[in-house]
């Protein structure tokens, strides 16, 4: 069995939320053994896997889904008592539903003041940060609240390489461009697929440019990497959250955002995994539990609607930021740093055409088996 362990918050604080059910006690999320028990924060901010195939040769559970032989992601906001086999965790914390501030200028005071929090949390600590900047919004701000040096990936011929460009000469800052060329896709998707414990093209895709930006900031000699991940969650950043469309089931903007906050528990492990494989440690200062809750508390009219996404946010980064940054929109980072686009031609050279179901994925998969059959 693993030794007793807990990662994220300290023992004592997961001990108050615990006796309090809090679900947003302060803290950047947790996850671990407490007590004789397993537990996760309500938005799996710390990855945590059960394997319900016991055996005295593996642990019943682990950070990595490497470590386990069948693992499953613990749920979010759930506990349940160490034993052999497991049983079924039960929810402890969920997400909080606080009336809306009615107040606009209240409740972006009330969201700066969250996000100065958060990032004066990050800097309190002794780490030599870098921040994966694409050049939107989101790493932008976190960007200028950590005073951190800047890094961007991609093919030379991307978007995120040149808006990261512009807007590092808006704001005046230094910035480093890690450029692709597709043998390091070759290379590394094996790795990626195989820290992250998925292959589907989707989840890779996403992984691939963090992971690449991440080997350059540790070969730098930084043990922290700070990302933007979050605000198109929490604050209504996508598309799909204003078209109320088949990919949601709500019938409002609120509903919709809140459905997106609720999968961040199941995206969230691929994002840490990928930079921890990397060597580094990874800070996401936009979901300290300071900003979720003052993002829940955001009136309709600073979410999103069909003219502008993230309006409260954008108002936030907007006391920090030239306008044309804090006003930006910009493409996913899969697409934006064409890592996408270039997968899939990869894919094709290799024989695996789009007429085939999940071409991208087939491929990959088949590079992770010609990895593990050259390691044996």
């Amino acid at each position: 069995m693993t030794e007793p362990t807990i990662r994220g918050a300290d023992p004592a604080t997961v001990r108050g939320a615990l006796a309090d059910a809090e679900s947003l006690p302060g803290t950047t999320g947790f996850a671990g053994e407490l007590d004789g028990q397993l537990v996760r924060d309500v938005l799996g901010r710390v990855p945590l896997y059960v394997d319900t195939d016991v055996s005295s040769a593996n642990p019943a559970w682990a950070f990595e889904p490497s470590a386990l032989e069948n693992p499953t992601l613990f749920p979010a906001g759930a506990t349940a008592p160490i034993s052999e086999p497991l049983p079924k965790p039960e929810s402890h914390w969920r997400l909080p539903e606080p009336t809306p501030e009615s107040n606009h200028e209240a409740a972006i005071d009330a969201l700066e003041r969250a996000v100065r929090t958060a990032s004066e949390t990050v800097r309190e600590d002794d780490r030599d940060i870098a921040v994966a900047f694409s050049g939107g919004v989101d790493s932008a701000l976190v960007a200028e609240l950590l005073d951190a040096p800047l890094y961007v990936v991609g093919f030379p011929d991307s978007h995120d390489v040149a808006a990261a460009r512009t807007a590092a000469g808006a704001m005046g800052r230094d910035l480093t461009v890690v450029d692709l060329e597709p043998a390091d896709l070759e290379r590394t998707v094996p790795e990626v697929a195989r820290a992250i414990g998925r292959t589907n093209a989707m989840d890779v895709q996403i992984a691939l440019p963090l992971y690449l930006v991440g080997e350059r900031v540790a070969a730098d000699g930084f043990d922290t990497l700070a990302v933007g991940q979050g605000a198109d969650e929490l604050f209504g950043g996508y598309e799909k959250v204003v078209r109320l469309d088949h990919r949601v089931a709500a019938e409002t903007t609120r509903g919709a955002v809140r459905e997106g906050i609720r999968s961040l528990p199941e995206q969230l492990p691929r994002d840490v995994l990928t930079i921890e494989a990397t060597g580094l440690e990874p800070v996401a200062p936009l979901l300290h539990d300071a900003v979720v809750e003052a993002a829940l508390r955001l009136p309709d009219e600073l979410l999103a609607d069909e003219d502008e996404r993230k309006r409260g946010f954008r108002r936030v980064a907007a006391r920090y930021l030239p306008a044309e940054v804090a006003n930006r929109d910009k493409k996913a980072v899969q697409y934006g740093s064409l890592v996408a686009r270039e997968l899939d031609r990869l894919a094709r050279q290799a024989g695996y055409k789009r007429r085939m179901d999940d071409h991208v994925t087939k491929y990959v998969a088949s590079l992770l088996e010609d990895g593990e059959t050259a390691a044996e």
